[in-house]
This record gives C-alpha cells, sequence and structure tokens, in this order.
C-alpha cells in the first residue's frame, strides 16, 4: 500500500511548524505513535520500523533546532523505501540530514596536512559494521567464513580511514534553520571541504570526490557478498524469528542478491521470501523458533486490536523508553547506533545461551522492566493516556462467557497461541470477577487482556 501521509506532512498539517515549537520535541512522539497504530499501511510500517533498527537514528544524538522534523524527514526516507531498493536506501539515508548530526559527518573536512587533522570516520565505520557488512566475512547463510578456525574480518582501519575520505563534504542544502525545510532536503556538496584525492577501500579506488565519489563508494559496499546475508538475517529476527534455520537465511540472501530478474536488493523480493518462508508460516514448537516480542509491538497490537483513538490527534502516549514505568523501548529514541538491543545478543547464564541460540530484545529485558511493562499496560488497558483510549464496546459482549471472552482475546491478540494451562488460569482469574458487580464487565475484559499480554505464552511470538 502507498502511505496516506508522510510523518513531515502530519506535523506541518497538524502546526508543529510553528516558532514555539523550534528546539522542542513536540510532535514527534505523537506522529509515531499514530502512523504504527492507525495507519492501514501496517507492512510497510513493520519494515519501516525494522530498518530503524538497523539503520539507526536516535533523536536525542541529532543536533539542531527542529529535532522532530529532522527526524521525522528520516523516518520517512525509511518507510518511503521499504519496498524499494536497499542500494535507493543507502544513498538516501547518507544524504539525510538526521545521519549526518547523529553520525558526525556533516559538514566533515579532508584531511589538513598542516594540522594533523583528519576526517570524521564515524559513518565510515558504522556504514560497513552496522548497516551493509557486519565485522566478519559470511557465507550465504549469514555464518562466518572462517581462516584456520578463525572467522576472517571484512575490514580493517585502513578501510575505514580510505572510505572516511569520500564522505566528505557534505552539508545541509541551505543555511536557513528559521523553518524545517532545510532538514528534509538531502545534503549536498561542499567542494571546498570534500576530499577529491584517490581514496582506497575494500580493495577499491575511488577518485575525483564529489557525489560522484559517494555513489562509486556505495556501489562497491552494496555490490559486497556479506550484504545480502547480513541485512537478510536481520530482517527475519525483526519480523520473525530471532534464530533463522541457516536455509533459512540463504533463501531470503538469495532473493536479495537476486530477485528472478537480476536486480539485486529488491527489497520487495526480500520482505516476500521472508513472509513467505515456511519457516515463517508454520506455526512451531522448536525451541529455537520463535522471538520475544518487542514492547512497542506488544502495545501497538493491543491497540489496533481493539480500536484505539485519540480524537483530539494528540496521540499522547510519549516516550515509553523508561523501563522502570514504560515499555523499555520508543520508537525514534534509541540510546546509540547500536539500537535499543543488538542482533547478537544472547541472555548469559541462561538455556538460551546454554543452546547457543540469541534473543536480542531480552538485552532490554529484566526484573525492573518486566515489572514497568505490565504496571504500565495496567494503566493504558484500563484507563488510556489523555484522551488515546480503547473501545471495547464489541469484546463486552462477551464479558459475561469468560471462555468466549478469553478464546477472543487470544485470537486478536496472540493468534490463539496462548497454551490450554495459560487461558485455564485466565479464565479463573476473569470469573474471580462477578459480571454483574459494578463495573463487573469491564473489569474482567481488563483482566482477561492484561493477564494475556503479560503471559509468556503471548510474549514468545512463534
Amino acid at each position: 500500500m502507498t502511505r496516506a501521509t508522510s510523518h513531515w506532512d502530519w506535523l506541518t498539517a497538524n502546526g508543529y511548524d510553528a516558532a514555539a515549537n523550534r528546539n522542542s520535541l513536540a510532535g514527534l512522539d505523537p506522529t509515531l505513535w499514530r502512523q504504527m497504530i492507525v495507519e492501514p499501511d501496517q507492512l510497510r510500517q513493520r519494515v519501516g520500523m525494522a530498518l530503524l533498527d538497523i539503520l539507526v537514528v536516535g533523536v536525542d544524538g541529532i543536533n539542531d533546532a527542529w529535532r522532530a522534523f529532522s527526524m521525522a524527514a528520516y523516518v520517512d526516507i525509511l518507510l518511503d523505501n521499504a519496498f524499494g531498493n536497499y542500494r535507493d536506501l543507502l544513498g538516501a539515508v547518507t544524504t539525510s540530514f538526521a545521519m549526518g548530526s547523529y553520525l558526525t559527518y556533516l559538514s566533515n573536512r579532508k584531511a589538513n596536512a598542516a594540522t594533523g587533522a583528519q576526517p570524521d570516520e564515524n559513518y565510515a565505520r558504522e556504514l560497513m559494521q552496522l548497516f551493509t557488512l557486519g565485522l566478519y566475512q559470511l557465507n550465504m547463510d549469514g555464518s562466518p567464513r572462517l581462516n584456520g578456525g578463525q572467522p576472517i574480518e571484512t575490514y580493517n582501519q585502513a578501510d575505514v580511514s580510505g572510505l572516511a575520505r569520500i564522505f566528505t563534504g557534505l552539508v545541509p542544502a541551505t543555511n536557513d534553520s528559521a523553518t524545517p525545510a532545510r532538514y528534509r532536503q538531502p545534503l549536498v556538496m561542499n567542494a571546498a571541504l570534500n576530499e577529491t584525492g584517490a581514496s582506497s577501500f575494500l580493495g577499491t579506488t575511488v577518485s575525483g570526490g564529489g557525489m560522484a565519489g559517494i555513489k562509486a563508494a556505495l556501489d562497491t559496499i552494496f555490490a559486497h557478498p556479506n550484504v545480502a546475508p547480513f541485512i537478510s538475517k536481520q530482517l527475519i529476527q525483526r519480523l520473525v524469528t530471532s534464530n533463522p534455520s541457516p536455509a533459512y537465511v540463504t533463501r531470503v540472501a538469495t532473493a536479495f542478491a537476486d530477485n528472478g530478474q537480476g536486480v539485486r536488493g529488491d527489497m520487495k523480493a526480500v520482505i516476500r521470501a521472508i513472509l513467505l518462508d515456511s519457516e515463517a508460516r508454520t506455526l512451531s514448537s522448536a525451541t529455537t523458533a520463535g522471538k520475544l516480542r518487542e514492547p512497542v509491538l506488544r502495545l501497538t497490537g493491543w491497540a489496533r486490536a481493539f480500536g484505539v483513538t485519540s480524537p483530539s490527534n494528540g496521540w499522547a502516549i510519549g516516550d515509553t523508553s523508561n523501563p522502570a514505568n514504560r515499555l523499555g523501548q520508543s520508537k525514534g529514541r534509541s540510546p546509540s547506533v547500536f539500537n535499543f538491543y543488538r542482533p547478537g545478543y544472547t541472555p548469559a547464564g541462561t538455556s538460551i545461551a546454554s543452546a547457543g541460540l540469541v534473543a536480542p530484545e531480552f538485552q532490554i529485558t529484566n526484573e525492573q522492566s518486566v515489572m514497568g511493562y505490565v504496571n504500565y499496560m495496567y494503566g493504558l488497558i484500563a484507563n488510556g493516556t489523555g484522551d488515546v483510549k480503547a473501545d471495547y464496546s464489541a469484546i463486552l459482549t462477551k464479558a459475561a462467557d469468560a471462555q468466549a471472552l478469553v478464546d477472543e482475546v487470544n485470537l486478536v491478540l496472540a493468534a490463539g497461541q496462548l497454551s490450554t494451562a495459560t487461558l485455564a488460569a485466565i479464565r479463573g482469574a476473569v470469573d474471580s470477577v462477578s459480571a454483574t458487580a459494578t463495573n463487573g464487565a469491564i473489569n474482567r475484559v481488563g483482566i482477561a487482556i492484561l493477564l494475556t499480554m503479560a503471559s509468556p505464552d503471548y510474549l514468545t511470538l512463534r
């Protein structure tokens, strides 16, 4: 589906570009939550948020007068290119003001022999390490290539330094920060800051500088054999399962490398391969299957299931990254370029670690965050926040019948994944409140929803 409206246009239409909002984040959280909850293009939203977990920008790391707009423009890039080509996405990300500010290559200067100053290497390093290649050379199934039993490094410091020379000279299109306009415009080249001499990396030499040099560098990186398995596996982790089989990764990476028509990086082909694969379409009881639902998607799943709206269009959910009393995660607010959690994270001292598996979302999961999540959702389910409230009118018709009520909640929230024992426990809790008591019906509904969302059967997506 095409997008109904961009984040940028929504912010503008709702007056967030008023001078009073300069140097504030007003509007950012409302527009992100609104699109994730009510827009009909949910596949695009999910893929866009998965890309934001990989091509990370966190708004607190952006330095400008209109951070809400620059972050919105960046998320728009991810959503607009979610079904496009990964190479085009890399180009748009590279010339994004938000990324340039976040990874400190905005107005990056060429080397100065007199002072010894060297170009900022931040983007060059993260572009290879996090956005395209990874640290070690990979087979198509995502496993590391070995030499003498040891993984082979993908690049070295010389490659970083050589690539950094190419990403010099990118500056904002205008100097006017009185309005947000320039934060949506792609960065342009300032020849005086740009390195035009030969720059070598990954066995390639680029010379001449300018935007042509950046294009050549991105083309070289995009053609690297690591990109297909490195990005494909992470997208599988974000959309389906934390520990995809080598065969699953291979099938998706193969679609990335060639969509069947000789095109590399076709996101439609990649997403189709991920979501229509047999490992994605079959409910599995295998210990390697599934993933912990990330907290934001628990909230949005509840909100969509029960018709949450915000009549004022204020969407006052806000920043939910506090683990003590909210979700421990909030889209657009990653604390570092490594996201809220890393794709290779394994919780130490657990059976997951003993089995050699990863569980990325557990990096933001601990005793404090579990309690914070349940308490926060308790209040949200019961009362909403501001005028952000659910419509329980349909589910209330089942309130008097515990089995019908719990079965419906199991269906719409957990896709029928709750175990027999969990269903029985929740029904017992529901029946502890009389349907005819004061507020009995709505309390029974709240109990069914909250206990479902707190149950391991729901939290573990299979």
